[in-house]
This record gives structure tokens, C-alpha cells and sequence, in this order.
């Protein structure tokens, strides 16, 4: 009767091969559609901090940006990621296709796969189209998305995620990318505006630094509520698995760590601005969130909530800290993704053995070394190429009268930009 109890507990405690399958890529479709929603959230951002005359331009490169990337990663992306050997430097450039001759083997059905690696990529061009905002031209914007999500992403990512040479030499550790997505997307955004210089009338000619405000504050922040639910997609669903116990309480414990760690970055820039700023900046405190979200991702399940907090707390001091840096310096980054994403990115990774002890600090540090090192030069040398042979900026006319109507031809709010109501159709 003993053996009869304790095969029932088994089975009641061991999921079956199918149920498991089922599991896994219901985790894979679900978080997917989750994490696809920050393309939501970071164009309600963008459209928020840019200047009403150019948000329809950033509603345009949005959902652009995710069209590319969609073609891009079926085209070679997600066979450069995953079709690299053990050890090596990147994948096969062949074209993706699903194959699910032996399912059971794999876990979880191969499309749910590539979508949720799919969404990934385009997360990462989104950061850059941020920076960039209010300036760049769409069709050579649009290129660089197409080489970003196609070559440069999958390149760098198939160092750890496919099982490359950072893996399999250094035991780099990424868990959802706090370095693979955020640090590389951050690289390419400061390429880009390296590349393109700042706005017009951004900075004076005497040292002044000259604030622009955005449309919508309001907007922005339900951006970044919406970026803070994706998270729990991105976060989560890099468990890459539903089908056990040991799984479903895995996800529940990075759903936490990942909230806490947004939270203490947004209480920490509040509680920086009230005490050294004597007013507290909405748009630094909605970057405190994002900076605690990119920092907590490269390990957001081995944390104690405790650490979670001190992970997105010092999140948060790199943004109050770095986003004067980058003012002062001049480099013009319109919605602060180079903070919130490549500095506390790279933070992420490198605390990532304070807590788990699989990873080390001479592993970290290569990786995101060589993260820098492939992704910002490559990035920097294609924007001043497109810079020479097609031009990447608006021109002073265009800019000062918005993007909205020169790339687009509509305004965003045409009720409040002073744009006629009724005009023929073209």
C-alpha cells in the first residue's frame, strides 16, 4: 500500500511529456504577447517626451520598427542566434522556419520560440528610436533597424543565448538580457546620437543647456506602466519554462524581484530630487522605474526581495546621476534611454554574481566588454556611413517645423498645432 502511495505522489508530482509541452509554450505565446506590448509603452513614452509636432513621427517608427524586426528575425536573426556551435561566433545566415518533427524533445513548439525571441529584438530597437527622436530622418532610422535586428542583436546574442563563445568559455550570464537587449540597444542609441548631434536649440552657444519639454507627461507615464507590465513578460517568461512546480513558483519569484526593483528605483530618484533638487523631475522618476526594471533583468530570480531593492534602488541613483552627465556633455538623448538602459544595464550585469553563484565577475565583465565593443563601433561606423552617402538628419526648416509634417504629413493633434481641420486630398 506504502509503494502504491508513493507512485500516485509521483505521478500526481510529475507532469506528463504532452501537459509540459503545453505549458512551456502557452509561457513562451502568453509572455510573448506580453513583452510585445511594450511596443505600446514605449511609444506612449517617446510620443509623450518629444514635442507634439513630432509624435506622429514617433507613432510611425514604432510600429515600423517592430514590422522590421518581425521580418528581420524570420529573415536571418533568430538562425544567427540559434545556429551558432558551441563556442562559436555567430549563426547561420538562413531563413527560420518551424520544426516540430519531434516536439517533445525541445519542450515547447518551435514558433512559440521564435515569437517570443522575436519580440525581444524589437525591443531593443525601440530604445534607440527614443534617443533619436525629433531629428532623424524615418528611411535611414528604418535601415538601421533593419541591420540592428537582423545582424547586430543576433550576432551579440548568440554569444550567450545560442551557446557561443561567452557561454561556453566565461559562463557569461544574462538571464533576459540586461546587457544582450537593454546595454546593446543603449549602445547603438548613443552611436546614433554621437552620430546626429543634438536638437536645434537644445544647447546654447555659450554653455546653457536649454530644457524642451514634451507634450505629454501624462502619456509618458502611461508608457512606462505599460513598459512596467511588459517587464513581467520579458522577465518571466526567460524562465523559458511553465511545466513543473519548481518552474511556476520560479516565475512567480521574478515577478516579485522584478516589481521591487522598479518600485525602489522610482522611490530612490523621488527621494534624490527632493532632497538635492528641492523639486522631484516626472520624467527622471519614470526613468527610475525603467533603470530598476533594466538593472533587476539580468538576474531577476536568485535575488532575495531584499536585493531586489538594492538592485533597483542603485538603478535608480544611475539615473539621477548619469542624466546630467550626458546633459553636460552635450549629447542630446530626448527621452533618457542611454541612462535607463545601457548604464543600468551594465550595472545589472555586473551585480548579477551578488546573487547568483554560477556567475562570476571576470565573466560579467567580459561580456559586457564585448558587448561594447562589437555593438558601438559597428553601430557608430553604419550611422556616419548612412551620415555620408544619404544623410541622416532633418534639415534646420524641417526640424523647426516638426517631423509630423514633413515625414509624415499629419500632425499628431491637429486641434492644438494650429494645422487646418479640413485640407484636400493628396
Amino acid at each position: 500500500m506504502g509503494q502504491d502511495s508513493a507512485v500516485v505522489e509521483a505521478a500526481a508530482t510529475t507532469p506528463a511529456p504532452d501537459a509540459t509541452f503545453i505549458f512551456n509554450t502557452l509561457l513562451f505565446l502568453i509572455m510573448g504577447m506580453v513583452v510585445m506590448f511594450m511596443a505600446a509603452g514605449f511609444c506612449m513614452l517617446e510620443a509623450g517626451l518629444v514635442r507634439s509636432k513630432n509624435a506622429a513621427t514617433i507613432c510611425l517608427k514604432n510600429i515600423t520598427l517592430f514590422a522590421i524586426a518581425t521580418v528581420m528575425v524570420w529573415l536571418v536573426g533568430y538562425n544567427i542566434i540559434y545556429g551558432v556551435d558551441e563556442g562559436g561566433w555567430m549563426g547561420t545566415l538562413t531563413m527560420w522556419a518551424a520544426d516540430d518533427t519531434q516536439p517533445l524533445d525541445t519542450g515547447y513548439s518551435a514558433s512559440s520560440d521564435w515569437f517570443f525571441q522575436m519580440v525581444f529584438v524589437a525591443t531593443a530597437a525601440s530604445i534607440v528610436s527614443g534617443t533619436v527622436a525629433e531629428r532623424v530622418r524615418l528611411w535611414p532610422f528604418f535601415l538601421f533597424t533593419a541591420l540592428l535586428t537582423g545582424f547586430i542583436y543576433p550576432i551579440q546574442a548568440s554569444w550567450e543565448w545560442g551557446g557561443g563563445w561567452l557561454d561556453s568559455r566565461y559562463g557569461f550570464s544574462d538571464f533576459a538580457g540586461s546587457t544582450l537587449v537593454h546595454a546593446t540597444g543603449g549602445w547603438a542609441a548613443l552611436a546614433g546620437a554621437l552620430a546626429l548631434g543634438p536638437r536645434r536649440g537644445k544647447y546654447g552657444p555659450n554653455g546653457q543647456i536649454n530644457t524642451i519639454r514634451g507634450s505629454s507627461l501624462p502619456l509618458a507615464t502611461l508608457g512606462v506602466f505599460i513598459l512596467w507590465l511588459g517587464w513581467f513578460g520579458f522577465n518571466g517568461g526567460s524562465q523559458l519554462a511553465l511545466g513543473s512546480l519548481s518552474d511556476a513558483i520560479a516565475v512567480s519569484n521574478i515577478f516579485v524581484n522584478t516589481n521591487m526593483a522598479a518600485a525602489c528605483g522610482v522611490i530612490t530618484v523621488v527621494v534624490l530630487c527632493t532632497f538635492l533638487k528641492r523639486k522631484i523631475d516626472l520624467s527622471m522618476a519614470l526613468n527610475g522605474a525603467i533603470g530598476g526594471l533594466v538593472a533587476i533583468t539580468a538576474e531577476p530570480l536568485t535575488p532575495a526581495i531584499w536585493q531586489a531593492a538594492m538592485i533597483g534602488s542603485i538603478g535608480g541613483v544611475i539615473i539621477f546621476v548619469t542624466t546630467p552627465m550626458l546633459e553636460y556633455s552635450r549629447i542630446d538623448d530626448v527621452v533618457g534611454a542611454i541612462p535607463a538602459h545601457l548604464f543600468c544595464g551594465i550595472w545589472g550585469t555586473l551585480a548579477a554574481p551578488l546573487t547568483n553563484g554560477d556567475a562570476t565577475f571576470i565573466g560579467q565583465a567580459v561580456g559586457v566588454g564585448a558587448n561594447a565593443a562589437f555593438v558601438f563601433p559597428i553601430s557608430l561606423v553604419i550611422w556616419f556611413l548612412m551620415k555620408m552617402i544619404i544623410g541622416i538628419r532633418a534639415s534646420a526648416e524641417e526640424e523647426d517645423k516638426g517631423l509630423d509634417d514633413t515625414e509624415v504629413g499629419a500632425p499628431a493633434w491637429p486641434d492644438f498645432s494650429g494645422s487646418p481641420p479640413l485640407r484636400p486630398a493628396e
